[in-house]
């Protein structure tokens, strides 16, 4: 993401950091993390995810941003950094998992951005259900262009039953008893396995493991913090 082309003594070339935050308990911050905002005169990002790191953020100028602002709040904020404070733009999870569209925003700002990877929900899953990411495949519906594409790529993988799958929801239109009503009416097999993750490492964290058909019948609301866990076929229960 670094422009090779901008020098380090030319303040419209300071690097801008993101930082990922983990999924929501603070003790997942990295330790790369916690230094870049304790080292940040300003810190940006969605109100939510600052409270996350507010322990390591006091010293700096911290703006909130909401989705009706995010421009406006970025502008200023890298205009500042411009001058040459050191900013530090806070994300959600992993950088690489659900935060593509702030990274799009920031670096059409920036000529020089500064990428701190974290840890994500996906991760969370998988060491929970002690899945190795080697034979898992990882399918987001959080999606632009919508998500025909990636269900349809979910049910081939399903039949196919060579990997364990981890599937990201879409709040809250497609959420875990509807996609598994949509499986089975592709003829996915109903005694199919299944474990739903809602706000992992948040207070409130709820563990759902089943069939298929019986996540198809339920009727209660699920968190939009939510992640599906296929186990393989041949693998013991997940």
């Amino acid at each position: 993401m670094t422009n090779p082309g901008t020098s380090s003594s030319d303040p419209a070339g300071l690097p801008v950091s993101i930082v990922a935050v983990g999924p929501g308990d603070s003790a997942f911050l990295t330790i790369k993390g916690k230094q870049t905002l304790e080292q940040a005169d300003i810190v940006t990002g969605f109100t939510t995810v600052l409270n996350v790191v507010s322990q390591w953020t006091e010293h700096a100028e911290v703006c909130p941003m909401t989705y009706r602002d995010q421009e406006d709040v970025l502008e200023y904020a890298v205009a500042e950094a411009k001058k040459g404070r050191k900013l530090a733009v806070c994300c959600w999870g992993d950088l690489n998992v659900s935060a593509m569209e702030l990274l799009e925003r920031v670096s059409k700002r920036a000529s020089s951005v500064d990428l701190v990877p974290g840890i994500s929900s996906v991760q969370i899953a998988m060491a929970r259900t002690g899945i190795p990411l080697e034979d898992t495949l990882f399918i987001t519906l959080h999606r632009r262009e919508g998500s025909g594409s990636a269900l349809e790529e979910l049910v081939h993988y399903l039949k196919e039953g060579r990997r364990h799958i981890v599937l990201l929801p879409r709040p809250f239109d497609l959420m875990p008893a509807a996609i598994a009503s949509g499986l089975l009416d592709e003829g996915i097999a109903p005694e199919r396995a299944l474990t739903v993750y809602q706000r992992l490492t948040l207070d409130g964290e709820k563990t759902w493991k089943g069939t298929l058909a019986e996540c198809a019948a339920i009727t209660e609301e699920f968190s939009d913090l939510t992640i599906m866990v296929f186990g393989r076929p041949d693998s013991h229960p997940v």
